[in-house]
C-alpha cells in the first residue's frame, strides 16, 4: 500500500484533537476512488488466490480480475487521462491529482496483471493439469497433438486470419479494442527487414483450441468427458506462420493486446435521434485512443517502439504481464462440464405465498394479500416472468409501463412485453441506450419493442436511467388498481442467477400513485418534485437520504439507539460521506456493508469511530442496496437501485423505496443485515489506511459465510 491510499495521520497523534473543529472536507478522510477500485479488484484476485474454493471457481474470478482490470482502463484510466489533456483538473475529494493518481494506478495495475499470471502459470494451471484439464503451450505438444492443431490451423484459422504487412505501401492497420494480435519480424529474400501484424481471431474461433472433440464440450454418448486437451490460439498460429509468408523468413512473433477508450461522450444535446447516435458511438469504440499496451516482456526494442509509435501510446502504458494476455478468455475454462471441479449448485426457491396454482389464481391474487418479497438468487426470478407474462394476457390489464436498463439477450421480459403489445395492452418501456457495454444490446430490443408499437423512451436528457420498476394498471370491478414490481437488479434472467439482488412486489396506492408520476416524469414533461414515499433520484433523493440520517443523529443526540446499516456497491459522494461522519460524531452507530468502492475512511478518532465498513466477496455478485435507519427503534429501511455516488445521486434517475410490511423489515434487519456483519467467511474489515482485512472465525465461533448460510436459510423462509 502507498502513500496515495495510505494518507498520513489525521489529527490522531494530536492530544487536544478532540477540542478542536475537525473539518470534514480535509482530504485526508477521503480514500481516492480509483485506488479504492482497484482495491476491489485485488479482492477478487484474492478469491482467485483462495485455495478453499473449487478449481474453476478460482479459474472463474481470475477470469473476472481481467475483465474488470480491461473495463477500468477502457473508462476510468481514460477519464483521468482527458482531465490531464484537456488541463480541467476536477480534484476528488481526496486531493489527489490526475496525474498522480495515474501514475500510482500504474504501478498497482501492474502487480495486479503480474500476479494474477503468475497465479495462473504457477499455481492454477498445474492443478487444472492434475484434474485433467490440460492447457498446453505449442512447444509441449507430443507429435500427435501438434499434428492436430496444425491441421486446425490449415482448415480453418488460415481461411479467417488476414496477415498485414506494414511498409510505405501498406499503412499500419488499425488495431481494435481489446483484440489479440501477433506483431511478426521478417526478412525478405534480400534481407530486408519487414514487419506485419496478424490480428489472432478470438472474437470468430476459440481462444483455447480443443485437442479433440469432446475438450470442453461432451462425448458422442453425451457425456462429459473427464480429460481435455487445450492450446493457445495464438500459438498455434504463431507455429505456422511459414504458410502465411511464404519465401520469408520469421525472424521473431510476439504476441501484444491494445485496450482503447471505451467511455463515450454522448453529445445529447446536438443529438436530432439518440437511437442513431448511439449506433454511431457503439461502432466508433474501437477506434478511442489506446490506453494500455500489454506485450511479452522479450519483444525486442524495436518492435515496441513500432506499435508505441503508430498506435500512438505513451511509453509509461506498455504494460509487461507476460503470458497469457487477456486473462478474461479464460472463462472458457470455466464453463466445462465439471461439476466436481465448481460449487455445489441449489435449485432457487419460490417465496411460499407465490406457491400457487396459477390455473386457479392469478400472481394479482397474491400480491392483493400483501407485499412479497423476492431475494435472488436465493430465490427464483421466475415470478417477476410470471408476473408479466400474466399481466401479458390477463384480460383486465389495460397497461405495462417499465424501465429497461441491462436485460441480456433472448429476454423473456422483453417477450412478455412484446406479447402485451399484440394483445392490445398499452405498453410504455424506457430502454436506458446508455447502459456501458450494453448499449448494443438495448438498441437491439428498443427497434424490436418499437416494431411492434409499444412506445419506446430513450432516457432523459443528460441523464442515465438506472431505476428498476415495473408497473401493471389492472381493472378491477369498478376500480383501477396497480401492482408494482420493484428491485434493486436488472430484469435479467441470467444476472439473476449470479448477483443477489432484491425485489418487491406490492399494490400499495400510494407507491403505485408515486410510480405513475415516476413514469410521467420519464415520458412527458413533468417537473412533480415531490413524491409520496419514492425517494427518486435526481430529484429528492440526496435530500431525504439527508434527512433520514439527520433524524437519525437527533435520536443519538436525545440518548436513543442511533444505528445506520447501508448495504451498497460503492460510497464515493463527499457530501454523502461527510453525512456519515456527522452521524459519528454525534455518535450514531454506522455499519456499512460495500461491495466495491469506499471512499470514506474508518476510525479516525474523532471523527468516524464509529464507522465500521465490511466488504463481502463471494459466489455471487453482491448487488442489493439496503439503507437501513435504526428510528428510535421504530425500525424503517429503503431498497433500491442507487448507491451513493455523484453519478447516481445528480446523474441518474434512480428509485429507493420503502419496506413497510414488519416480516419483510423483520428478514431484511435480522436474516440479511445481521449475517452480514457477524460473517467471519468471504469478508474483509477496512482499516484506517485502506489495507482490507480478511475476518476469520474465532476459536469458539462456527465459520459463517454469508451466501452459503442465505441458500440454507431460503428452504424454509416462508415470507
Amino acid at each position: 500500500m502507498t502513500d496515495i491510499y495510505r494518507p498520513t495521520d489525521v489529527l490522531a497523534d494530536d492530544e487536544h484533537a478532540e477540542d478542536e473543529q475537525i473539518d470534514l472536507h480535509d482530504p485526508k478522510l477521503y480514500f481516492n476512488r480509483e485506488l479504492s477500485l482497484l482495491e476491489f479488484h485485488r479482492r477478487v484476485l484474492e478469491e482467485a488466490q483462495d485455495p478453499r474454493n473449487p478449481l474453476l471457481e478460482r479459474v472463474k474470478f481470475l477470469s473476472i480480475v481481467g475483465s474488470n482490470l480491461d473495463e477500468f482502463f477502457m473508462v476510468r484510466v481514460v477519464g483521468l487521462k482527458k482531465q490531464i489533456a484537456a488541463g480541467v483538473i476536477d480534484l476528488p475529494a481526496d486531493g489527489t491529482p490526475p496525474s498522480v493518481a495515474l501514475a500510482e494506478i500504474r504501478k498497482v495495475a501492474a502487480a495486479l496483471m503480474a500476479q494474477g499470471r503468475q497465479l495462473f502459470r504457477e499455481e492454477l494451471q498445474p492443478l487444472l493439469s492434475k484434474a485433467g484439464i490440460q492447457i498446453l503451450d505449442y512447444d509441449n505438444l507430443t507429435p500427435r497433438q501438434r499434428e492436430s492443431a496444425d491441421n486446425y490451423f490449415e482448415e480453418i484459422v488460415s481461411k479467417v486470419v488476414t496477415p498485414l504487412a506494414v511498409d510505405p505501401g501498406h499503412p499500419f492497420p488499425h488495431i481494435s479494442n481489446l483484440s489479440l494480435n501477433l506483431a511478426v519480424a521478417l526478412l525478405d529474400q534480400n534481407g530486408l527487414e519487414r514487419f506485419a501484424r496478424i490480428k489472432v481471431p478470438t472474437n470468430k474461433l476459440p481462444r483455447l483450441v480443443p485437442l479433440k472433440p469432446s475438450s470442453g464440450g461432451t462425448r458422442k454418448d453425451g457425456t462429459p468427458p473427464q480429460s481435455h486437451y487445450f492450446v493457445w490460439l495464438e500459438q498455434v498460429t504463431a507455429a505456422n506462420l511459414d504458410k502465411l509468408f511464404p519465401g520469408m523468413e520469421i525472424v521473431s512473433v510476439h504476441p501484444f493486446r491494445v485496450t482503447r477508450d471505451a467511455d463515450m461522450v454522448i453529445q445529447e444535446l446536438e443529438a436530432a435521434d439518440l437511437l442513431e447516435t448511439m449506433e454511431q458511438s457503439v461502432r466508433l469504440r474501437q477506434f478511442g485512443s489506446v490506453t494500455r499496451l500489454s506485450i511479452h516482456e522479450e519483444m525486442p526494442a524495436r518492435l515496441r517502439e513500432i506499435l508505441i509509435e503508430n498506435l500512438e501510446v505513451d511509453p509509461r502504458d506498455v504494460y509487461t504481464p507476460n503470458f497469457p494476455l487477456g486473462l478474461s478468455d479464460l472463462m472458457s475454462v470455466y464453463k466445462i462440464e465439471r461439476p466436481d471441479l465448481k460449487d455445489i449448485p441449489f435449485r432457487p426457491t419460490i417465496p411460499e405465498p407465490l406457491k400457487i396454482d396459477y390455473r386457479d389464481a392469478s400472481i394479482f391474487t397474491a400480491i392483493r394479500s400483501g407485499d412479497i418479497l423476492v431475494h435472488h438468487p436465493y430465490d427464483s426470478f421466475k415470478p417477476v416472468v410470471d408476473f408479466l407474462q400474466q399481466a401479458a394476457y390477463d384480460p383486465d390489464v389495460l397497461a405495462i409501463k417499465q424501465t429497461l436498463y441491462r436485460v441480456g439477450r433472448n429476454s423473456p421480459i422483453v417477450q412478455s412485453l412484446l406479447e402485451a403489445r399484440q394483445n392490445g395492452k398499452e405498453v410504455a418501456v424506457l430502454v436506458e441506450l446508455k447502459a456501458r457495454f450494453d448499449e448494443e444490446s438495448n438498441i437491439s430490443w428498443a427497434k424490436t419493442l418499437e416494431k411492434e408499437g409499444v412506445h419506446v423512451i430513450y432516457g432523459l436528457l443528460g441523464l442515465k436511467t438506472h431505476s428498476k420498476i415495473a408497473l401493471v394498471v389492472r381493472k378491477e370491478a369498478d376500480h383501477i388498481r396497480r401492482y408494482l414490481h420493484l428491485a434493486t437488479g436488472n430484469y435479467n434472467a441470467i444476472t439473476a442467477l449470479l448477483y443477489e439482488d432484491i425485489g418487491m412486489f406490492t399494490c400499495d396506492e400510494e407507491l403505485g400513485a408515486d410510480a405513475t408520476d415516476l413514469f410521467n416524469y420519464l415520458t412527458g414533461y413533468s417537473t412533480k418534485r415531490d413524491y409520496r414515499q419514492l425517494l427518486v433520484a435526481p430529484v429528492n433523493l440526496r435530500s431525504g437520504m439527508e434527512r433520514l440520517i439527520d433524524r437519525e443523529i437527533e435520536h443519538a443526540k436525545r440518548g436513543k439507539e442511533g444505528h445506520l446499516i447501508f448495504k451498497m456497491n460503492a460510497l464515493v459522494d463527499p457530501r454523502m460521506i461527510r453525512k456519515l461522519y456527522a452521524a459519528s460524531q454525534a455518535g450514531v452507530k454506522v455499519d456499512l456493508i460495500v461491495r466495491g468502492i469506499c471512499c470514506l475512511r474508518p476510525s479516525i478518532p474523532g471523527v468516524s469511530e464509529n464507522i465500521r465498513v465490511v466488504s463481502v466477496v463471494g459466489r455471487f455478485l453482491e448487488h442489493s442496496r439496503i439503507y437501513y435507519f435504526c428510528n428510535g427503534n421504530n425500525e424503517q429501511i429503503y431498497l433500491g437501485s442507487a448507491d451513493l455516488m455523484p453519478r447516481n445521486i445528480n446523474w441518474r434517475v434512480e428509485v429507493l423505496f420503502p419496506v413497510h410490511d414488519k416480516r419483510i423489515i423483520h428478514y431484511l434487519r435480522n436474516d440479511v443485515l445481521d449475517l452480514y456483519l457477524h460473517a467471519n467467511e468471504k469478508a474483509r474489515i477496512l482499516d484506517t489506511d485502506g489495507v482490507y482485512h480478511m475476518l476469520q472465525p474465532g476459536p469458539e465461533e462456527a465459520p459463517l459465510d454469508v451466501q452459503d448460510w442465505m441458500i440454507q436459510l431460503h428452504q424454509r423462509r416462508k415470507i
